[in-house]
């Protein structure tokens, strides 16, 4: 498999631009004098800078996808995604989608371009916690919920993650002492998965991001705006996901030294309970989020440890050696046990 990076792929990107008329990304003209530079690099897609004239906008490349789709229908995932959001103001605005396969072999996307800067914990808690509310009730008519569902919850997490796990245990790659640990870990996450009748019971579907990381977030404290912009592994599931997986420290130490205290957690929440218009959701989400915590770091650990086999076996297209060096710290047994033995400790 051949290695891509945004640097390398930099005169291809411009040479599509080149290719193909963008009719409906505003201002937009390959005729003047333009320029591409990267911006942002993920693990399945290249994000470039287009600017030209009075206008910039985002050029977004994928190369694979997270949740088992072809680049073509991957793409399309997400441009439709970005339009449902619309009328919440929380994401980029979709000017273009190309999946013909024409001119690359990826999937394409144009968008708006959000000038700003990575969300900062410490700082922009409530901003953050008053945009999870605005578009988990974002009002969405179910013939235009193209979105994957999330459905039994807890149990289809410990299923994704024990097979995650699986390609850690069966490495040659793997530490003996943390294999041994995580198989406790997966005995207890196949027993507390069936909390998951919580969320059957008491059903409250709306958008979910499922990867809110400050990475993902633009937040332009001169403007006072704040937005998600990666939306490629988009659901249409309960609310917790986000809440949890934005708190856990398995997502706030991915590319910060900062984790939530009680009390952040506490101040967070109770920014978003105060955003909602639902008072069955207010009275619940504390429960919900508190019962997905533990399978929200799950998910992280087991892909990190299947993600840190498959870079050093050249399985990813995308190589990101801070990415790399995250994964390293994440299947460290020390690391893994300080976020697992409370839970491991406690009644399931």
């Amino acid at each position: 498999m051949t290695d891509l990076s945004i640097h390398t792929f930099l005169p291809r990107a411009r040479e599509y631009l080149l290719q193909v008329r963008l009719d409906s990304v505003p201002g937009w003209s390959p005729d003047g004098d333009f320029t591409v530079s990267p911006l942002a690099q993920g693990e399945y897609n290249m994000n470039f800078l287009v600017e030209g004239g009075k206008t910039a906008w985002v050029l977004r490349i994928n190369t694979g996808s997270g949740i088992g789709l072809t680049v073509q229908d991957q793409i399309a995932y997400e441009y439709k995604t970005l339009q449902l959001l619309e009328p919440a103001s929380s994401s980029p605005v979709p000017y273009f989608m190309d999946n013909s396969l024409q001119h690359l072999p990826y999937g394409i996307l144009g968008m708006s371009f959000l000038p700003g800067e990575p969300l900062d914990y410490r700082r922009d808690l409530a901003d953050s916690a008053r945009l999870f509310a605005k578009y988990h009730q974002l009002r969405v008519p179910d013939p235009q919920v193209h979105l994957i569902k999330e459905e039994n919850s807890l149990t289809k997490t410990f299923e994704r993650c024990a097979k995650a796990f699986d390609a850690y245990l069966t490495s040659d790659l793997a530490d003996p002492s943390l294999s041994a640990y995580f198989e406790e870990v997966r005995a207890w996450a196949d027993e507390a998965r069936h909390r998951e009748k919580y969320y059957l019971a008491d059903p409250w579907n709306c958008i979910v991001n499922t990867e809110v990381n400050n990475t993902n977030w633009i937040v332009n404290p001169r403007a006072k705006t704040i937005h998600l912009v990666d939306w490629e592994r988009a659901q249409w599931g309960d609310p917790s996901q986000d809440l949890s997986h934005f708190r856990v420290p398995t997502t706030t130490l991915w590319k910060t030294d900062y984790r939530m205290t009680p009390q952040d957690q506490q101040a967070m929440m109770a920014a978003y309970k105060a955003a909602l218009r639902d008072p069955h959701l207010r009275d619940t989400i504390e429960e919900r989020t508190r019962l997905r915590d533990p399978f929200s770091c799950l998910r992280a650990i087991s892909w990190c440890a299947m993600a840190w086999v498959k870079y050093q076996r050249g399985d990813h297209i995308l190589k990101n050696p801070d990415t790399f060096r995250r994964f390293s710290l994440y299947v460290s047994l020390d690391f893994v046990r300080r976020i697992f033995d409370p839970y491991l400790q406690s009644a399931v």
